[in-house]
């Protein structure tokens, strides 16, 4: 199912805190990637803004669009928005967030990278 077929069901403040519990989630991978010494990713929050930038100078960035209830994804393989659909942020294409988030990151950082959701 594409994300244009189902509108959000969201209410503002649902929205807000799965957007949130998002942004913490990459955060909290990329702090515990850094102890571990497996990448050293800097990250660089503003309100519903984060830009994880790579050893090689490469950024993805990861933003926040309230008023359409989207989550978006700037990295080198392209631009990608997101909408809340059972349960998962899902692209207009059908894929999903963390898994091509994972992707393009494992892809910038030239090493296996997996972001997954805060349980």
């Amino acid at each position: 199912m594409s994300a244009d077929a189902a509108p959000s069901t969201l209410t503002d403040a649902q929205y807000h805190a799965k957007t949130a519990a998002v942004l913490a989630s990459v955060e909290a991978a990329t702090d515990r990637w850094l102890q571990d010494d497996l990448i050293d990713i800097d990250t660089q929050r503003t309100g519903g803004l984060l830009e994880l930038g790579f050893p090689n100078g490469s950024k993805i960035v990861l933003n926040t669009q309230p008023p359409l209830h989207e989550l978006w994804m700037a990295a080198r393989a392209g631009g990608y928005h997101y909408k809340w659909v059972d349960g998962r942020w899902i692209d207009r294409e059908g894929r999903e967030f963390f898994e091509s988030l994972s992707t393009c990151a494992s892809e910038q950082g030239g090493v296996p990278l997996r972001f997954t959701p805060a349980d």
